[in-house]
This record gives C-alpha cells, sequence and structure tokens, in this order.
C-alpha cells in the first residue's frame, strides 16, 4: 500500500518543489492549501494548478483569518518591505506571527483524521527571509507536540515532518524542481503583486526567487512588473 503525506501546498516554487519530492520518494499526495487572508491570495489559484498537476489525491483548502489578528505586512496594509538588504539578520514585517504553527497544526489535524502519519513542509533555513518558524527547531519541537497533544501520538503513533528543502539553497531547490520536470510557470511568490497578479520583483520572495533562478543558470518564467 502506498505511504501517503499531508503537504501544505502554498502556490510558491518551495511548496511545490516540497510536494514533488515527496511524490518521488513515493508518498501520495493529500495537499492542504490555507487561505490566511494573505494579501497575496493569488497564490491560491497557484496552489489548485500545482495539486492538479502533481495529481494530488486530495486538495482541502481551508480559510483562517489571520487579518483579525494583524501584526503582520503581509495580513494588514502595511508596507511590504522592497529591495531589503537580506544580509541584515532581522525579522522582517512580512513574518506572520505563528504562521506555520498554525499550518502545521491544520495539517496535523487532517492527517490524524486521514490517518497519516507524515507531514510536509517546504521551508527553507538558508535562502529565506529570517523566520524564527523555519528553522530545524522549530520543526523538532513540532514534532515532539504532535506525539503529546493527539490521540495517535498518545496511543504510540509518531507523525513526522518532512523538511526536505530546509538545508538547500534557492539555487538547489530550482535545480532539484527541474530536474523532476516541474512547471516553475506555475507558481506564484511575490508577497505584494500588482491588482493584476503580476509580481513586483522587490520584496524579499521576489528577490530570492530570482536570486535562485540566476544562480542556478536557467531562466525564471516569471513575468515581474518592474
Amino acid at each position: 500500500m502506498q505511504a501517503a503525506a499531508v503537504v501544505l501546498l502554498s502556490g510558491g516554487l518551495d511548496s511545490y518543489t516540497a510536494a514533488a519530492m515527496a511524490k518521488a520518494d513515493g508518498f501520495s499526495i493529500n495537499a492542504l492549501t490555507v487561505n490566511y487572508g494573505q494579501r497575496h491570495a493569488s497564490e491560491i489559484e497557484s496552489a489548485r494548478s500545482i495539486a492538479r498537476w502533481l495529481g494530488a489525491a486530495r486538495h482541502l483548502e481551508l480559510s483562517v483569518d489571520l487579518r483579525r489578528i494583524g501584526g503582520s505586512a503581509l495580513t494588514s496594509d502595511d508596507e511590504v518591505p522592497r529591495d531589503r538588504d537580506l544580509a541584515v539578520a532581522q525579522i522582517p514585517a512580512t513574518y506572520v506571527p505563528a504562521r506555520n504553527t498554525v499550518m502545521l497544526s491544520l495539517a496535523l489535524a487532517w492527517a490524524e483524521v486521514l490517518d497519516v502519519r507524515d507531514l510536509v513542509i517546504g521551508v527553507n533555513a538558508l535562502d529565506y527571509s529570517g523566520y524564527p518558524d523555519c528553522r530545524p527547531e522549530f520543526i523538532a519541537a513540532f514534532e515532539r507536540l504532535a506525539s503529546l497533544a493527539t490521540r495517535a501520538g498518545v496511543e504510540g503513533a509518531r507523525f513526522r515532518v518532512h523538511t526536505p528543502l530546509i538545508s538547500m539553497t534557492k539555487a538547489e531547490i530550482v535545480r532539484r524542481g527541474l530536474a523532476l520536470g516541474l512547471d516553475y510557470g506555475l507558481t506564484t511568490s511575490c508577497y505584494d503583486p500588482s491588482p493584476a497578479g503580476r509580481p513586483c520583483g522587490h520584496c524579499d520572495s521576489c528577490v530570492l526567487r530570482a536570486k535562485g533562478f540566476a544562480e542556478a543558470g536557467v531562466n525564471d518564467p516569471t513575468r515581474y512588473v518592474a
């Protein structure tokens, strides 16, 4: 019987690659996309296209309105930082409080219902914006929490959170995805797209994506506003 995983699928480059790597490892994909009130909601449609491309067994979309909590440029009308010096060690305004904790908790709940023990998330601890919930320490802590906070865990099941991209550069992620035949034209990676959905080319996400494709020596299929 084929093993199954719940995969967090945002519609971006990283989650697409992580999902494809899980599929290549033999997992059946149960994709979970969360509409949390993000200003870049155009990525939801990208997630739908990616789920179809991957042949996901299921694609569940949930809405959790984090705009009501606020605290982030991604869930408010606050300005999204542009052309920021990514070498400066600081947590940017695009950090969404506890986002990955919320996302993984939803994935864990669905996994328990599906009798699935493997979760997949496309976090990265190298080419990223300094978010605290993208670090290996956070993932290890969440695995411990999963064993304590669920009926399955109390009864002896072990949940595993797979982070196949966590130690990869963005260029390595791009190369791995292309080796798997991925169509990165399906993805959306911008924090502050135009009303038509075109990426800005200047936010952290756009800058890191462009850097990854440039260092991989391949063309980025994204059409930026500027």
